[in-house]
């Protein structure tokens, strides 16, 4: 059974979560306040953290940045707080992915089943990535059907597919890709989507897997199974 702890100041939001999580086979924990998700989270190691940042005693970017220090357990925030700003410095911090409130419950347990999903997977250094009607093999480093990337773009693709489902955030694309220089190009992002959507999407105009959260970063969303 997954284990998933809740990280909220709100009881209803406790309460609802825990109920619906519970009602999924999860196995739920609840914790008020940082202090005490950073003691549970070292006691009871949980499999997925939902963490809301507007905490009473710590800030949850805060929280984040204590759990790097030793787990990579995904980290879902659900937060109130919807500027991009606060967005991009929880993803920069470590979190997985940012739902903003009020929030659908549908599309919070989609997230975490992606979430779920993906650490589920072994990254095994032959796996291959459907994207289009292209096979991505990360091994190879290659791309059916004739397909040349530039080295650039296929670090940048690269990047998204080894994270399936996850929100990267443009300022870790702009520093693992071009470097901590680079932090304000942010029409390099733009631009290389752009060429990379134009070579692997159905409809590039209309793009499905190759993905824009706007203002936030970027998401490579897997094509279901056939």
């Amino acid at each position: 059974m997954t284990r998933v702890l809740v990280v909220d100041d709100e009881p209803q939001i406790l309460r609802a979560l825990r109920v619906n999580l519970a009602a999924r086979q999860y196995e739920v924990a609840v914790a008020p306040d940082g202090g005490t998700a950073l003691r549970q989270s070292a006691e009871w190691h949980p499999d997925l953290i939902i963490l809301d940042l507007g905490l009473p005693d710590l800030d949850g970017v805060e929280v984040i940045q204590g759990l790097r220090g030793w787990t990579t357990v995904p980290i879902i925030v659900l937060s109130g707080r919807a500027d991009s700003t606060d967005k991009v410095d929880a993803l920069d911090a470590g979190a997985d992915d940012y739902v903003t409130k009020p929030f659908s419950i549908d599309e919070l347990l989609a997230r975490v089943r992606a979430v779920t999903r993906r650490t589920g997977q072994q990254d095994e250094e032959n796996a291959t990535v459907r994207v289009g009607d292209h096979v991505v093999d990360l091994a190879d480093k290659t791309v059916s059907g004739g397909v040349h990337l530039t080295p650039t773009e296929w670090h940048f693709l690269e990047l998204l597919v080894r994270n399936p489902g996850k929100l990267i955030s443009q300022r870790q694309l702009l520093t693992e890709v071009w470097g901590s220089a680079y932090l304000k190009e942010t029409h390099y992002l733009r631009q290389y989507m752009a060429q990379l959507r134009r070579k692997l999407e159905r409809d590039p105009a209309h793009p499905v897997q190759l993905l824009t959260e706007p203002g936030m970063g970027y998401r490579f969303q897997p094509l279901p199974p056939e």
